[in-house]
């Protein structure tokens, strides 16, 4: 292999648990499989979806000529692109970025709300050098949280799913956080699907959370029903590190969809430390379909629905009256969110000294 040095404009979020600087080494072999880092060259200016997330937690503008790190990895998103990486990739290459975090893959499916995807030209593998070894390529895996096959204890956990993207369930989890810290609570936060993207969990972190992990930190690009669960065990598991009195869980994605949601809905093991479950949608179908595949699918229910669908009095009238399920709207009635999960907590810890 033929190494060289590359000084980069910035570097994407989902290379993150790597900690790389700018001033890059890489070489000319390169390895086609997720979540090795790339660096790569903006080859054309885009006027939508024309954003990075960085490192540094700053979102910049990719420009013609720029040139960034980003990581290799497939993403199957319905509101987004979906893309996948070619069984070889060499020096020189056309790709697409395909998320804001810099997933770098093959569009397969474009979004017509987003144009033709970003596409850069393939410059080099990222490798690192570490005295008295060759050098190795660099990938999240090696930096990622153990995956756990089985979960023995936690924190209760507060876990927020959604009908699809896009329907405010981010929103939701950093309002319970500031609502659990306000009670004087140690809060931990968790994305535990997705694809890679740091402004999640950041939003809960600057809500009060003491501890915050997401996917990528587990060294996974994008989550799917192959590697969630274990993933999302050892997620868990790292957040019970830190004492935390309750855990606030994203459910990225909707519980229908390619991203493992419905895998850890499903999971006991999780699921018997799971103390309420709030679902976002946006309209009334979504609320009723959610109540129907909780009930029949996984055995559960709704404590709160939130989302668009509760903007007014309309959805939440329909919520409450016709499905029976309390409804709050996340950005109106944080202080009745605040009560209703203090009185859980209380509950569970009732029902703990019992």
């Amino acid at each position: 292999m033929q190494y060289s040095e590359q000084v980069v404009s910035y570097i994407g979020s989902s290379t993150f648990p790597c900690g790389l600087g700018r001033t890059i080494h890489m070489t000319d072999y390169l390895l086609a499989e997720d979540g090795y880092c790339v660096v790569v060259e903006a080859l054309e200016d885009k006027e939508t979806y024309n954003q990075i997330e960085c490192t540094d937690h700053t979102f910049r503008t990719i420009y013609k000529g720029d040139i960034f790190v980003g990581v290799f990895g497939e993403r199957q998103a319905l509101k987004g692109y979906s893309g996948r990486l070619p069984r070889q990739i060499a020096v020189g290459d056309t790709l697409n970025v395909l998320n804001m975090g810099g997933i770098i893959g093959m569009c397969v499916s474009e979004h017509p709300e987003l144009g033709p995807p970003l596409k850069v030209r393939v410059l080099g593998a990222v490798v690192r050098h570490e005295q008295g070894k060759s050098a190795r390529h660099v990938c999240i895996q090696d930096y990622a949280i153990e995956p756990k096959e089985t979960l023995e204890h936690s924190a209760p956990i507060i876990m927020v799913s959604g009908t699809s993207m896009n329907t405010g369930k981010t929103y939701a989890c950093a309002q319970i956080v500031a609502q659990f810290s306000q009670l004087g609570l140690q809060v931990a936060a968790a994305k535990l699907t997705g694809a890679s993207l740091m402004r999640d969990t950041r939003a809960m972190r600057d809500a009060g959370a003491v501890a915050v992990h997401t996917f990528t930190d587990a060294g996974i690009v994008t989550s799917t029903s192959h590697n969630i669960v274990p993933a999302a065990k050892g997620i868990i598991q790292k957040l019970n590190s830190y004492q935390p009195d309750v855990i606030v869980a994203e459910l990225g994605d909707g519980f229908i969809g390619y991203y493992g949601v419905d895998d850890i809905l499903i999971d006991k093991e999780i699921q018997k430390f799971v103390k309420a479950h709030i679902v976002a949608t946006v309209d009334l179908v979504g609320a009723w379909a959610s109540r129907e595949i909780f009930q029949n699918r996984y055995g559960q229910s709704i404590t709160l629905i939130t989302g668009p669908v509760t903007d007014n009095a309309v959805g939440k009238r329909y919520i409450q009256q016709t499905l029976g399920i309390t409804a709050y709207n996340a950005k109106q009635d944080g202080e009745a969110i605040g009560g209703m999960l203090k009185k859980i907590m209380q509950k569970n810890r009732n029902g703990d000294a019992n």
